[in-house]
C-alpha cells in the first residue's frame, strides 16, 4: 500500500510540474511505441523462423476444431515466452483446452501466445486511437494502458471458459440421443465399438460435438487402444460430469460380465430422469427470478398507467377547492 502511495505522491508531482510532466509522457509513449514494435519484431521474426516452420509441419494435425487454423500458427510461436515452466500449470491448461474441443499440438503455445500478444498489443492500440482524440493526464494515461494490457492478458482466459461451458452444454444435450441409439444397437447385436461408430455416424449432423467425441474414441480401439483406456481418455477429454459416470457405469458392467445392454438402459433411464428433476428446478426457479423485473420493472409502469389519471383528477379537483 506505501508503495501505491508513493507511486501516487510522483504523480501529483509530476503533473504539477508541466515540463516534468510533459516529459513523462513522451517516455511513456516511447515506451509503448518501443514495446510495440519489439513484440512485432517478435511475432515476425517466429513465423519466419525455419526450423519452427519444419517442426509445425511436421506436427500431426488432428480433425476438428484446434487442427491447423492460422490463429494458431500466429499465436504458437510467440507462446514460448511466456509458457509456465510448472508442468503441473501446463497439463491444466492443456487439459483445459481438450475440454473445450482444441486438440492440436500447437494449441498450448497458441494460447499463452495470444496472452503475451494480447498483452502488448492491446495496450498499443488503445494509446493510438486514445491519444490523437483525447487530452489525458498522465495517471489517466496510465491506468488506460494498464487496464488495457490486464484486459488483454486475461481475454484468451475469458474466451476458453466460455468456449468450455458451450461445449459441455452441447455434449450434454446430445448423449441422451445418443445413450437411445447406443441401446438400439447394442440389443440389435453390435458390440461396444461398432455401436459407438454407428451411433457418431448418425450424429455426426445433429451433434457435431459429441459425434467427433466418439469418433475419436473408435479410431482409438482402431488403432490398438483398450477399449477401457479410451473409456478413460474420453472421461478425460470432455470433462462432462454425464459422460464420467456413463465411462464408470461401462467400466464396472465390463468388470463384472454383466450385459452392456441393459447396463445402458437403465443409464439411459437415470439419465432422463436426472434431466426432468433439472427442468423441473429451473422451471420452480422461474416464479423467484420473475420477482425482481415485475417490482422494479413493470409494476412501476402498470402503477403509473392505473392511478395516473385518478391522481391529476384528484389534484385538480383539490386545487380548485
Amino acid at each position: 500500500m506505501e508503495i501505491v502511495n508513493d507511486l501516487f505522491a510522483l504523480l501529483d508531482e509530476l503533473m504539477a510540474n508541466p515540463q516534468a510532466a510533459e516529459l513523462g509522457f513522451a517516455i511513456m509513449l516511447g515506451l509503448a511505441a518501443f514495446t510495440l514494435m519489439m513484440a512485432l519484431v517478435l511475432l515476425a521474426v517466429g513465423l519466419a523462423d525455419p526450423l519452427r516452420s519444419r517442426l509445425q509441419r511436421l506436427e500431426p494435425e488432428d480433425n476438428g476444431k484446434g487442427g491447423g487454423s492460422a490463429v494458431l500458427r500466429l499465436f504458437a510461436p510467440v507462446g514460448a515466452y511466456l509458457m509456465p515452466s510448472d508442468r503441473e500449470a501446463r497439463s491444466r491448461t492443456a487439459l483445459r483446452l481438450r475440454h473445450a474441443g482444441i486438440r492440436s499440438a500447437t494449441a498450448l503455445r497458441a494460447f499463452y501466445g495470444a496472452k503475451l500478444a494480447l498483452g502488448v498489443l492491446l495496450p498499443g492500440m488503445t494509446l493510438a486511437v486514445i491519444l490523437p482524440f483525447f487530452r489525458l493526464e498522465l495517471g489517466a494515461t496510465v491506468l488506460f494502458a494498464a487496464s488495457a494490457a490486464l484486459a488483454g492478458y486475461l481475454l484468451p482466459t475469458f474466451w476458453l471458459e466460455r468456449a468450455i461451458r458451450r461445449r459441455v452444454l452441447a455434449l450434454r444435450r446430445g448423449l441422451a440421443d445418443a445413450l437411445d441409439l447406443l441401446v438400439v444397437c447394442s440389443e440389435a447385436g453390435l458390440g461396444l465399438a461398432q455401436g459407438i461408430q454407428r451411433v457418431a455416424e448418425d450424429l455426426e449432423i445433429s451433434h457435431p460435438e459429441l459425434s467427433d467425441e466418439l469418433l475419436l474414441f473408435n479410431m482409438q480401439t482402431r488403432a490398438g487402444m483398450d477399449n477401457r483406456e479410451a473409456l478413460r481418455d474420453l472421461e478425460e477429454r470432455t470433462g462432462v460430469e454425464d459422460i464420467r459416470a456413463l465411462v464408470t457405469t461401462l467400466l464396472q458392467s465390463m468388470r463384472f460380465g454383466t450385459s452392456i445392454a441393459a447396463t445402458l438402459r437403465i443409464f439411459a433411464a437415470e439419465l432422463r430422469d436426472k434431466r426432468t428433476q433439472e427442468a423441473e428446478e429451473r422451471a420452480a426457479k422461474v416464479s423467484t427470478k420473475m420477482l425482481f423485473p415485475l417490482v422494479f420493472c413493470v409494476f412501476p409502469s402498470f402503477f403509473v398507467v392505473a392511478l395516473g389519471p385518478p391522481l391529476l383528477g384528484a389534484m385538480e379537483a383539490l386545487s380548485g377547492l
